[in-house]
């Protein structure tokens, strides 16, 4: 059995490349973070709050990053006619 086709087929999704841009996000959020601890200089409990702050950032965009590039692979999950409302 295949599974659909047209728009949100999936054929055009590549775990590699969601990997990578997923990858890619997180790396910019933590040199942002790093920019900023390196151009304020805060008291260690400051910096800590920083670091802490940057690492949760960077785990929001993996999920954005992830999340938006697997909606446009394979659609939203709320539009597959195969799962209706049962009737």
């Amino acid at each position: 059995m295949t599974g659909p086709s047209g728009k949100y087929s999936g054929d055009n999704f590549s775990l590699a490349r969601l990997a990578l841009f997923s990858l890619g996000a997180t790396v910019a959020v933590l040199a942002v973070t790093t920019m900023v601890v390196v151009l304020v200089d805060p008291t260690p409990v400051v910096g800590l709050v920083i670091g802490l702050i940057g690492v949760a950032a960077a785990i929001a965009a993996m999920g954005v990053v992830s999340k938006r590039m697997t909606r446009n692979a394979f659609g939203d999950g709320d539009q597959d006619p195969t799962h209706g409302s049962g009737s």
